[in-house]
């Protein structure tokens, strides 16, 4: 099962990530801190596998990576939002965060489970059956995140084998 963790438009990085806990870089220790102003049982009761699904504008704020290092490290699977601020979005893809823009996020609702396939795009809401399509990652996007990121994929490839 993969639980939906849903939250709504603008949520910025200072709400996945308060800033006064952003004096690591350890990703299992800002893991532990995720949303615990907006949803405080998040870090206990996620598990690996889940989705977050957010309306538009997701990470919007500072252009820290704590961010999505939090997300990624809590065992978070996937990001399914409208929208998301641009900055927050390449972080995303560069440390290896799962995030896909889908119009019709709102269709998956707090605590539903879903799947996510990352190249077709496709979106299976388990519990009610709808299907839909969210932009699917382009190749060279969808290796960087399989690799764990930009860093990793650099340690055993050539960067011409992104175009």
């Amino acid at each position: 099962m993969s639980r939906v963790w849903k939250f709504g438009d603008d949520v910025n990085t200072d709400e996945i990530i308060p800033a006064r806990h952003n004096i690591t870089v350890v990703p299992e220790e800002l893991a532990r801190h995720a949303f615990c102003e907006v949803r405080p049982r998040f870090a206990e009761e996620v598990q690996p596998g889940d989705i977050l699904v957010a309306g538009s504008n997701f990470g919007c704020g500072s252009s820290r990576e704590h961010a999505p290092i939090a997300i990624k490290a809590s065992g978070v699977a996937c990001v399914v939002a409208r929208s998301y601020a641009r900055i927050f979005f390449r972080n995303a893809i560069n440390i290896g965060l799962r995030v896909v823009e889908c119009a019709q996020a709102d269709e998956l609702g707090d605590g539903h489970d879903a799947r996510v396939d990352l190249a077709s795009g496709r979106i299976m809401n388990r519990t009610t059956g709808k299907q839909f399509l969210a932009d699917p990652m382009p190749p060279f996007v969808l290796k960087i995140v399989e690799a764990g990121g930009i860093v990793n994929f650099l340690k055993d490839h050539d960067i011409e084998e992104l175009q």
